[in-house]
């Protein structure tokens, strides 16, 4: 059992779901499965964070979090927009895009999904992978946002590259989403 231990460890998520968890101890029977994580939850090894997804230990990548609870998903929206400095706004909340609208809080963090169209959603176009997970550069995150929320206030939209929000408009495949971007662009001059 404890080589299942060396297994988790070899890993370099921080958070794993039951299919993950499948995959490193290479356990196909679902009882089984069930059973060893059962065990290594009770004996502290893994801390189990909502149905069908657990952590190694309490320092776990908030984000990682977000995206393993549905997939496909990625960080995107006000969290990636705070981060590059286009918001100012502090949120306590993770926003993801994914398939299903919801609100949802697991263990200390707050996080709001919030549905794309799945053209826009499967598609990879400025979406970047780090640290075990998917997030949005800043022009997409721009772009999902005003896709979403037509009349969005920006405080700083001078880091933002518009050429590449140029390219990336073309997955949306929606027109008033072309006007709104040059709407933007113009009031940011």
């Amino acid at each position: 059992m404890d080589s299942l231990i060396a297994k988790l460890y070899q890993s370099n998520k921080t958070i794993l779901t039951s299919k993950d968890l499948a995959l490193v101890w290479g356990e196909n029977d679902q009882i089984k499965l069930k059973d060893k994580i059962s065990y290594y939850v009770r004996r502290g090894v893994l801390i189990r964070l909502t149905r069908g997804v657990f952590a190694k230990d309490k320092n776990f990548n908030a984000k990682e979090l977000a995206t393993s609870l549905y997939t496909p998903s990625y960080i995107s929206f006000e969290t990636v927009l705070r981060e590059a400095g286009v918001i100012f706004q502090h949120y306590n909340t993770i926003f993801v895009a994914t398939k299903w609208p919801k609100i949802m809080t697991v263990d200390k963090y707050s996080i709001t999904f919030r549905k794309l169209k799945d053209t826009v959603l499967f598609n990879s176009a400025g979406i970047e992978s780090k640290d075990n997970y998917s997030i949005a550069t800043p022009e997409r995150a721009f772009l999902d946002m005003i896709y979403l929320s037509p009349n969005y206030y920006f405080d700083n939209l001078k880091g933002i590259n518009w050429e590449k929000c140029d390219e990336l408009v073309k997955i949306y495949n929606n027109k008033s989403l072309i006007k709104r971007l040059n709407k933007y662009r113009k009031n940011s001059q």
